[in-house]
């Protein structure tokens, strides 16, 4: 994925942004913004890397004034289209930090946050200004606009992928809260699913804290319970028996498990493999069916990666069959090498039977 974002910022993507800014301040040169920034480092650059390098030359063909900068950026960014005008958001944090731009760097981030996202660019903030930023993250909480509210919650997550880590909270997510309970029944799913982010990330280091909240949030409110049971998912995958229970998911004694089988022994690299159960229950009861591969990684270690297969209601003596396909295709987020890989069957939290399989080049 990040291959296909990092060649999105290509010349022809590049020319059409600094056209789109020249249309506003005549004095910007085009070729030679493009030329900087397409050097001999250019190919070899990822995607987070171009980005930030299209971002610091900006600085140095836009005027040094960084209001006047600033006021070009205004006139230009929603005309910009494609993934160039992210590159907004790393100006804005390279270039807007002095105190004397505070202001200005605020209502920027406020208002282009609906263009490109800033979840980046306010972390530094964050961590150079704690107090004051986090007031200011808690006050976008309550703005009427969603990608402000969503920025609130996105911008201090402790763990953003492709971000800045802000460590003081993976220690002590505490500051995150309010924002966090400001935001727990939003009406806007695109706020929901980062303020459910921000709790897995926080239940990662501190999985009582948020096995407390999501006791306390969940059956309250229908927008609460979709980000309780989000945020609770790597707290669900580790079989946390307080989790699974708010869920109704930690009844393992009325739950049976018959005829776990693969559909072969081996498979080649590119192929799937099938698999099939059998759940029956004593009791009503609820089921939550997950299942785990332990793959192989390069240095012939195995490390597991675990995977929901449903969540379902079973009736006293009911049973239900279940047949499951995995594919072992390379994608860009997983290579996969040759070995003995296994397939564990997981039912509310506990292993219920592994099998072995080879996997051949």
């Amino acid at each position: 994925m990040a291959d296909l974002l990092k060649n999105m910022l290509n010349y022809d993507s590049l020319r059409k942004f600094a056209l789109v800014i020249q249309s506003s301040y005549n004095q910007f040169q085009v070729d030679e913004f493009i030329t900087s920034i397409m050097d001999e480092t250019w190919d070899d650059l990822e995607l987070m890397a171009r980005g930030r390098k299209v971002s610091t030359t900006l600085g140095e063909y836009l005027p040094k004034d960084y209001k006047e900068a600033i006021d070009i950026v205004d006139k230009v960014i929603a005309k910009c289209e494609g993934f160039p005008r992210f590159c907004f958001t790393g100006f804005v944090e390279i270039y807007g930090q002095d105190e004397k731009d505070w202001d200005i760097s605020i209502n920027a981030m406020e208002k282009y946050t609906q263009y490109a996202s800033f979840e980046f660019t306010v972390r530094p903030f964050i961590i150079k200004h704690e107090k004051r930023m986090m007031a200011q993250m808690y006050a976008w909480s309550k703005h009427e606009n969603e990608h402000v509210r969503r920025l609130s919650s996105e911008g201090c997550r402790p763990a953003l992928p492709w971000g800045q880590a802000l460590n003081k909270y993976k220690n002590d997510p505490t500051p995150v809260l309010p924002i966090l309970e400001q935001l727990k029944t939003d009406p806007s799913l695109y706020v929901r699913k980062s303020v459910a982010n921000n709790l897995n990330d926080i239940s990662k280091t501190h999985p009582d804290l948020v096995v407390k909240l999501a006791k306390e949030w969940y059956g309250k409110n229908e927008h609460t319970n979709w980000i309780v049971k989000h945020g609770c998912r790597t707290l669900l995958k580790k079989g946390n028996r307080e989790a699974l229970a708010i869920f109704g998911c930690d009844d393992v004694a009325s739950v049976d498990v018959n005829n776990f089988t693969l559909g072969t022994k081996s498979i080649s690299i590119g192929e799937e493999i099938a698999f099939s159960f059998v759940v029956s229950a004593k009791e009503a009861t609820k089921v939550r069916l997950e299942y785990g591969i332990d793959y192989v990684k390069s240095n012939g270690k195995r490390n597991r990666k675990i995977f929901k297969i449903s969540e379902v209601s079973l009736k006293e003596n009911e049973k239900k069959s279940y047949t499951k396909k995995h594919s072992f295709a390379d994608v860009s987020t997983r290579k996969h090498y040759p070995g003995t890989h296994s397939i564990t069957l997981i039912v509310n939290g506990v292993e219920r039977g592994t099998l072995d399989f080879e996997l051949l080049k």
